[in-house]
């Protein structure tokens, strides 16, 4: 942010993740990280935060919405592992290579 906006002598900024449920709004998980750390790092935290939660409600995940900081093939990966269904904007200029995960293919293919 310093270089881009040319702004100098700033202590940096802080981050909110949060994982919201669309239908109730209500706030499922929340992480507070700095600037340095990567969106899509925090994703599969997050999730791990729901799933062990503690409040005796039945929390099942059918679907993840995401913007493009979250298409990471480990995020795709951790996705289908857990038997969730990814819907997150993958980047532009992504292709389908056999190295990907499946679902990531397929959501590129769908682009």
């Amino acid at each position: 942010m310093n270089e881009k906006w040319n702004i100098l002598n700033r202590k940096g900024y802080l981050k909110i993740h949060v994982a919201v449920n669309i239908k109730t709004k209500e706030i499922l998980a929340l992480e507070i990280t700095d600037e340095k750390v990567y969106d899509g790092k925090v994703m599969p935290r997050l999730i791990e935060h729901i799933l062990k939660r503690k409040d005796d409600k039945d929390v099942k995940i059918e679907s993840v919405l995401g913007d493009g900081s979250y298409d990471s093939n480990e995020n795709f990966k951790y996705l289908q592992k857990n038997k969730i269904k990814p819907v997150i904007k993958v980047r532009k200029n992504s292709i389908i290579s056999s190295k990907n995960n499946s679902l990531r293919n397929r959501e590129v293919y769908s682009q």
